[in-house]
């Protein structure tokens, strides 16, 4: 039986801490979601003037890249490529830019999503975010 890593509570709010500062410092208003390993939600955080709807979307992109253990935009980058069936894959919903996983020693402990900003710009939250574990 093997053991892995897994994400406790002090590492969820490091994540959420280090990917709003990135956000406010750059003043963009964006929701925050973290996932476990499964894509269970574990933080979700709308800053002030983020859009409704990326409340939606963010938890999204990060259970989208825990699940398949990538960036998001791996399967944005699919669908643009012409593969429109993909769209089909079940559970597998956030096929936007800016849902980054978070990996260690070749081990998916979660993944952090972000949305409001250029798909560009979330990412780079979601992993200045993860740059606080300093995995």
């Amino acid at each position: 039986m093997k053991t892995k890593p897994e994400l406790e509570l002090a590492d969820v709010k490091a994540v959420a801490a280090a990917a709003e500062a990135e956000a406010l410092k750059n003043n963009w208003a964006v929701t925050i979601a973290i996932v476990d390993d499964g894509g269970h939600l574990l933080w979700l955080q709308r800053l002030d003037g983020a859009a409704a709807v990326s409340s939606h979307i963010a938890p999204s992109k990060a259970r989208t890249a825990a699940m398949g253990r990538r960036e998001s935009k791996v399967y944005e980058d699919v669908v643009n490529g012409g593969r429109m069936s993909f769209l089909s894959a079940p559970g597998i919903d956030g096929l936007l830019e800016g849902g980054v996983p978070i990996m260690k020693d070749g081990q998916c402990l979660g993944a952090v999503g972000v949305s409001g900003v250029k798909s560009t710009e979330d990412a780079q939250i979601a992993r200045a975010g993860i740059a606080a574990l300093g995995l």
